[in-house]
């Protein structure tokens, strides 16, 4: 099918004061620091046509850091930042936080109609002109909802859902869930397959696949296939996505049982699910620039700073780092330090905001968790 269609080559804090609280209110001050060197990241072979590879792991940054500032909320799935407010999702009680500038944890709203179950409920969050975009499993499907932000930092609160995409494919596995606004100003979805592989190939099907609609739902002129919202497609159950200075599009991805993967991510590109998993070197598909074995890696939410690609890792508990001028390589960090990790964005202040994710059932908790841990490159 891919021969079909045309493909397109196409980051301290809120407040540098603002040590936050726990959602219990219990302020948390240690530190731990960071591993400095790289710990045997496999370097895969070269994808076809991507130019040379590193053959080993890169040296990070010397890191400065990692200090926990909150603590106590319960399967956090994403984080958005609105202004000096940092708002976060929680997947089963339908829950929007708001982390304030002064610490403290309140609670903004809770999303009616949202269906938690295995992988599903509320997810992906983001935060455009004055309103709340959130990706929500209800009991019928996924959907995109937008809610107007009130009141000021500190004391947010949100007006009725108005529902901008539904119909999405729901299951208790491979539900997608990440949106985020690319640098064009449209709003990007990742839908997984809900557990239906073949919908991946399947244009009659919005599962696995990339979205790319306008803030308020609709179809792009300059989509690569016309009428329709799918920007890219072969996806299993993609879970990340930023974009680097340039505008290039980067998405991680949960393979199967051989290979997770990071793309870099084409307009109208098939990237091979479930046909091909990992990098086949097969015409017709786009290959991942870097592949992982799923025990080291489930990588979830993603962020671009500092000129490398930051990965937050599920089942491989750890935050990878991905040099940009190096797609091939990478350096990992907090290795099983703090369990499952979720979501990782960048703060106002440059610094990296790392949710863990160990409530959601599948982790191994401490008292503390979950917690959001900032990390000062």
């Amino acid at each position: 099918m891919a021969d079909e269609f045309v493909r397109l080559r196409s980051m301290r804090l809120l407040a540098a004061a603002a040590a936050a609280a726990a959602v219990t209110v219990a302020l948390l001050t240690s530190c731990a620091s960071i591993p400095t060197g790289p710990r045997g990241s496999a370097v895969p072979p070269t994808p076809s046509g991507s130019g040379s590879a590193t053959t080993s792991a890169s040296e990070g940054p010397a890191p400065g850091g990692v200090t926990a500032i909150a603590s106590g909320i319960q399967a956090p799935w994403s984080i958005a930042f609105d202004g000096e407010s940092a708002l976060i999702s929680e997947r089963d009680s339908g829950r929007i936080l708001e982390l304030t500038r002064g610490g403290a944890i309140r609670e903004v709203g809770v999303v009616s109609g949202v269906a938690p179950g295995g992988e599903g409920g509320m997810l992906g969050i983001a935060v455009r002109d004055g309103s709340l975009y959130a990706y929500l499993t209800t009991a019928s499907d996924n959907r995109i909802v937008r809610f107007a932000l009130t009141g000021a930092a500190g004391a947010r609160g949100i007006g009725p859902p108005e529902t901008i995409l539904q119909g999405l494919p729901h299951a208790a596995n491979h539900n997608g869930g990440r949106i985020a606004f690319g640098p064009d100003g449209m709003l990007y979805a990742t839908v997984g397959d809900a557990d239906d592989a073949s919908s991946a190939q399947d244009f009659g099907s919005r599962g696995g696949k990339i979205l790319r609609v306008t803030a308020d739902g609709g179809i792009p002129p300059d989509n690569p296939f016309a009428g329709s919202p799918v920007y890219s497609f072969g996806h299993r159950n993609p879970q990340g996505l930023a974009w680097d200075a340039g505008g290039t599009l980067y998405a991680s991805e949960f393979g199967q049982n051989t290979w997770d993967e990071l793309n870099v991510i084409e307009a109208g590109g098939n990237y091979g699910w479930p046909t091909v998993e990992g990098i086949a070197e097969r015409e017709g598909f786009i290959d991942p620039v870097q592949q992982w074995a799923p025990v080291d890696a489930s990588p979830s939410g993603i962020a671009i700073t500092s000129g490398a690609i930051w990965i937050a890792n599920l089942r491989g508990a750890r935050l990878r780092q991905v040099p940009l001028k190096e797609l091939a390589a990478s350096t990992e960090y907090l290795v099983r330090e703090f369990g499952r990790l979720r979501d990782v964005v960048v703060a106002p202040d440059g610094a990296l905001w790392v949710l863990t994710n160990n409530t959601d059932g599948r982790g191994q908790p401490t008292s503390d968790d979950d917690r959001i841990l900032r990390v000062t490159p």
